[in-house]
């Protein structure tokens, strides 16, 4: 993980979106991003499975149903 402040880590990454797509589509792109609502900490509980024995039996079911090329 970086030790970099956040502030500083946004600013790198604007710069880099601004430097790779230029200004206009720059703020194009970052238009698509909505800062949501909700918080999300206490909602994976609800929304997650946190049993893993179930996690990998979803992962088998899915596996099976899709198997990877």
């Amino acid at each position: 993980m970086s030790d970099k402040p956040l502030h500083q880590i946004q600013e790198e990454g604007l710069d880099l979106l601004v430097d790779k797509l230029g200004p206009v589509d720059a703020i194009r792109f970052l238009s698509i991003y909505e800062q949501g609502s909700g918080d999300w900490t206490p909602d994976r509980k609800k929304y997650l499975e946190t049993d893993p024995d179930i996690i990998i039996k979803n992962i088998m079911e899915r596996r099976k149903k899709s198997p990877a090329l």
